[in-house]
């Protein structure tokens, strides 16, 4: 709808469009600059009010500095050129005025014109940068992405000072109107990649993305009921800066102060910054106790199961493996129930207020723990594989794989129950081949094991030294496959 050049119109329109005298945070300002009505819109949470005063003021003078005789002067045009700031727009529609308003952009419209001029003076409420609880390492940069994409897109410009690095911008939700911002770089990202997410996201259609980035994942990569994660996500900007020059494509969502990493693997969910911030030696050995922790949260415990259930598969020197006393609870279930009682702890503590929650982990292993076993509800040794696995669970950098690795331990713990040997290999198969037919946007998920890849595999299980990577990883296709100047 075209911009009526009478300024009660546009107010009316604002009135019925947006609640313009009902919403306490919509305002508007009306003053006269040489004998014309000047209107300005704003939306006070949203906008820093000193930019707005600086304006008001440069305008505001003109009165005093412009003779109003002059009837040859264009006002808005001189309105235009007193606007001391830096991101200053024209539209020349009612809809484009309300889009930018309620994103936090302040409006000036001129009686007698169609057009209307756009300020961005946005300050959205948030925090400053800071290093995620999720993603901590010893030595490193302590800043983290926020829930504001401006400083998110400002973290990894700092990091990337490329002239080829893009974000692209996409409002999505019909009510919500939520930036997403698509990032790569333009001559190392593989083209259809960009368009295939673009075209995902262009695609979402829905009323509002409250929970930002995760209903953006749902939408573009269609999980349903499979657990395991088919996006990266990251608050660390050195991480997603290192994925942009491998050839990634970042999304960035305001409000989330996670970023969305595409395409990923397996793999990707099983490195973390802390291995890059070490020698290449000492990052391969946490690298491979990492490793060994995610496959004892995963296999451990079925196999430990099964030789409680055929102790004569044990070598004779191995036998004190398996209960040493008789219980009345069959050992699975005690398996089932520390496992989701472990569960039960990890819920409570992320609701537990901070100063209470040091209080409830002696209670929970103190008195939980020990009376369980005395009581002859839990042996001792379920106590402690179940502790095993779950230690493991916890070095799994990412939260989402190691839920899903811990469905996965239960369901082959189940089939270990009801058939024994055969019932572990079956799980073992069942597990690797549902891996290996999974694929996210168009990505083997167990890439580069299968299909094998010798040189990625080596960079999988070795931490190499920058100066020897010179090859970008092949699984996203980059345009530019050479991270480093070839002699």
């Amino acid at each position: 709808m075209p911009i009526p050049n009478s300024l009660s119109k546009i107010e009316s329109f604002m009135k019925d469009r947006i609640g313009l005298g009902e919403s306490f945070d919509l305002g508007i300002r009306k003053f006269k600059i040489l004998k014309k009505d000047v209107n300005l819109y704003f939306l006070n949470g949203l906008c820093d009010t000193q930019f707005i005063l600086k304006i008001l003021q440069e305008i505001v003078e003109i009165n005093h500095e412009v003779s109003n005789q002059n009837h040859r002067i264009d006002l808005y045009e001189l309105i235009e050129n007193r606007l001391v700031h830096q991101s200053v727009s024209q539209v020349k529609t009612l809809d484009e005025i309300v889009d930018q308003l309620l994103t936090g952009l302040i409006v000036f419209v001129v009686e007698g014109e169609t057009k209307a001029l756009i300020v961005d003076v946005r300050s959205y409420p948030g925090r400053t940068p800071q290093e995620p609880d999720t993603e901590k390492v010893v030595r490193g940069s302590r800043d983290g992405f926020v829930e504001n994409i401006i400083v998110n897109t400002g973290l990894t410009r700092r990091r990337i000072r490329d002239e080829r690095l893009r974000f692209e911008i996409i409002k999505v939700g019909e009510r919500s109107k939520t930036d997403i911002a698509v990032a790569y770089i333009k001559d190392v990202a593989n083209e259809d990649l960009v368009d295939i997410v673009k075209k995902e996201i262009q695609n979402i259609k829905v009323d509002g993305l409250t929970m930002a980035d995760k209903t953006v994942e749902e939408f573009m990569v269609k999980q349903g009921y499979n657990p395991y994660p088919l996006v990266r996500y990251t608050e660390r900007a050195d991480v997603a800066a290192t994925h942009l020059l491998e050839g990634h494509v970042l999304i960035y969502v305001d409000t989330s102060p996670s970023v969305i990493i595409t395409p990923t693997t397996f793999f990707h969910h099983v490195q973390h910054a802390e291995e890059y911030r070490q020698s290449p030696m000492v990052g391969t050995f946490i690298r491979w106790i990492r490793y060994f922790g995610i496959a004892a949260s995963l296999f451990l415990l079925p196999l430990w199961f099964l030789f409680v259930l055929e102790p004569q598969m044990l070598p004779e020197k191995m036998a004190f493996i398996g209960p040493n006393e008789q219980t009345n609870i069959p050992i699975v279930i005690q398996i089932f129930l520390a496992d989701i009682g472990v569960e039960f702890l990890r819920l409570a503590a992320i609701h537990t207020p901070t100063p209470l929650s040091t209080a409830m982990g002696l209670v929970a292993a103190a008195l939980i723990g020990q009376i369980a076993i005395d009581v002859g509800l839990f042996v001792p040794e379920v106590i402690l594989y179940v502790a095993v696995a779950t230690i493991g669970t916890f070095a799994t950098p990412s939260l989402e794989l190691s839920v899903a690795n811990k469905i996965s331990r239960l369901a082959i713990l189940i089939l270990t129950a009801l058939f024994h040997t055969p019932g572990l290999v079956i799980g073992f198969t069942i597990y690797i081949i549902f891996l290996a037919r999974i694929k996210s946007l168009n990505t083997p998920y167990l890439w580069p094991l299968l299909p094998f890849h010798p040189y990625g595999l080596w960079r999988i299980l070795i931490r190499k030294a920058v100066p020897g990577s010179r090859i970008r990883p092949s699984i996203v296709h980059p345009r530019d496959k050479y991270r480093q100047p070839q002699n």
